[in-house]
């Protein structure tokens, strides 16, 4: 069990033993993942590495395709919350990209197994998978939209980004972790923070004209 993803599924670990069940299935969900594929995991697969009862599974998912999404959506709060507390909105915007887009990639790059599943597996599921990666992403580019259009100052004015210029920047940097992991540079995504930063401040600088 990787540290990452221990991180991933601890927000429910005070709530009780029933949430120390839910906590567990998403680290078996994880670890069954990493060993086989979403397509070829089953159900017995995710009970056995989180050492509960199929019972247990019931208890808090329908399918396996609920497990995922449930993972999925813990792991993208964690990388959204990495690329929060890296965005200072006192400094100027421009100033702030780069050192988010770093702490954003460093978070992907500390699990290939998350990693995986945040861009690859949940492709899998066809329209639940797409639906929740879609809502991911709006809350993504929500983020940016309002971190970079309040940043600023009488000097240098703020951006004034529209909600399908955070959209762009979400699908382009999107693009360049799945280049990177078909590519098996899963692990040099550092090497995309150049080109990431170039580019948000691109659509945030088209933005003031």
């Amino acid at each position: 069990m990787t540290e990452t993803i221990e991180k991933a599924v601890t927000p429910k670990s005070s709530d009780g033993p029933a949430s120390e069940h839910y906590n567990r299935l998403l680290q078996g969900m994880a670890q069954a993942v990493a060993a086989k594929g979403y397509a070829e995991t089953t159900i017995a697969d995710i009970v056995r590495e989180a050492a509960v009862s199929r019972r247990t599974f019931y208890e808090h998912f329908s399918t396996k395709t609920e497990c995922l999404i449930a993972l999925y959506e813990t792991a993208s709060r964690l990388a959204l919350q990495a690329v929060s507390e890296a965005f200072d909105p006192v400094q100027p915007w421009h100033a702030q990209v780069e050192q988010a887009m770093t702490a954003y990639f460093d978070y992907l790059a500390q699990d290939p197994v998350l990693l995986r599943t945040l861009f690859v597996e949940i492709l899998g599921l066809g329209m639940p998978g797409l639906v929740v990666r879609r809502r991911v992403n709006d809350e993504i580019a929500n983020f940016i939209q309002v971190a970079i259009n309040s940043a600023g100052s009488a000097d240098e004015p703020a951006a004034h980004l529209t909600s399908e210029m955070a959209m762009m920047v979400v699908g382009g940097i999107n693009e360049l972790v799945l280049q990177a992991i078909e590519q098996d540079r899963a692990g040099d995504l550092r090497e995309l923070v150049v080109p990431s930063t170039r580019l948000v401040r691109a659509v945030a600088a088209e933005s003031l004209r």
